[in-house]
């Protein structure tokens, strides 16, 4: 008959929470399966060692394990963040049980993954706001086409009335801010179609988008290319999310600025079980766009994706509005994280219907 010990070691082996036990000294002595994916590790490699030496930031977590190990009470921390060995940093609420084995006491240590409800929650705000400023930006662009509807009408009326030929260049020029006015405002709107979705592979998309940017660069931006082939092809608007591509890369390329080796990099993936607003989709594309430029000021950071919002002196601001509005209008989401160095817009896009 299997042995308590083993028993219990394969009950919270299969557990999807992921779980790990320290002894008195911060030693790794279990670790399931959903705790090595978590934190990345191996647990043949970590057991045995202590928790310092795979995880880097575990200064609040120590004393929180010291405190439980001689109070013998349980302890538990909301939103904690923890530094991978790969680089990685998670957002965590974990619980520490004090156990009891033989002489020594020991501690189960259970961490609950954050990050994907924070970003759920994240982009569900983001995506209420964003309702809002269009709806916003569809009532003033109707205020507005319609009186500048008026003043070229009565520009080319009056342009008809005038029998010398160099008043009518005022008549043009009105005609003409007008005609730019509307096109702004048009710009505004984003597209108003439905998506017309055509089977495309995303690389050939992707392959446009780098030629374009390296002509428009001139050679003065490096384009690094890391996809992934086994990515199908997928039901897309080609010239739509071609925009949106070509707008994110060129704002990248736009803020490389003099960055010595100026670099973007395009990388393709697939993930499994995402969501996306209140929908799972079983399999989604990203597409990471990275520039190793300045990175984003924190003042735009929470606005990038709007109207106007522009970090450049002579930037419209309508080009990631733009792109944004694209691929929401393919059920998507797009993401930016951004440190001096390394600016990382990621487009999800869904790969098949929501589960």
């Amino acid at each position: 008959m299997e042995s308590k010990v083993g028993m219990a070691e394969n009950i919270l082996g299969s557990m999807s929470a992921a779980i790990i036990c320290v002894d008195h000294e911060l030693k790794l002595r279990f670790i399931n399966q959903s705790a090595e994916a978590l934190l990345e590790v191996s647990g043949t490699r970590c057991c045995g060692r202590t928790i310092s030496e795979f995880l880097l930031n575990t200064g609040e977590l120590e004393s929180v394990i010291y405190d439980a190990l001689q109070t013998g009470q349980p302890y538990t921390r909301r939103r904690a963040q923890l530094d991978l060995p790969t680089g990685n940093t998670i957002t965590v609420d974990y619980a520490i049980t004090p156990i009891s084995e033989n002489e020594w006491p020991q501690l189960l240590v259970e961490l609950y993954p954050l990050d994907r409800y924070l970003r759920i929650d994240r982009d569900e705000v983001l995506r209420d706001h964003q309702e809002i400023t269009r709806q916003m930006i569809r009532g003033l662009a109707h205020e507005i086409k319609n009186p500048l509807g008026g003043i070229r009408g009565s520009a080319q009326l009056l342009a008809r009335e005038l029998d010398d030929p160099s008043q009518r260049e005022y008549t043009d020029i009105i005609i003409g801010e007008t005609d730019r006015l509307t096109a702004l405002v048009d710009r505004l709107l984003g597209p108003r179609n439905a998506p017309k979705r055509v089977s495309t592979n995303i690389h050939e998309l992707l392959e446009r988008v780098c030629r374009l940017i390296e002509l428009e660069a001139d050679g003065k931006v490096k384009i690094k290319r890391d996809y992934d082939p086994s990515i199908p092809e997928i039901n897309i608007d080609k010239e739509l999310m071609l925009q949106a591509f070509l707008n994110v890369a060129r704002n990248a390329m736009q803020c490389l600025g003099e960055t010595p080796d100026a670099c973007i990099c395009i990388v393709t993936r697939t993930e499994r079980q995402f969501t996306i607003g209140a929908k799972r989709y079983r399999t989604v594309v990203t597409v990471d766009i990275i520039d190793n430029g300045p990175g984003i000021p924190d003042t735009l950071k929470d606005h990038l994706f709007y109207p106007m919002i522009s970090g450049r002196p002579d930037g419209t601001g309508l080009g990631l509005s733009l792109a944004q509005s694209i691929i929401h209008r393919h059920e998507g989401l797009i993401e930016v994280e951004s440190e001096p160095g390394k600016t990382d817009f990621t487009i999800i896009i869904p790969l098949e219907q929501p589960q």
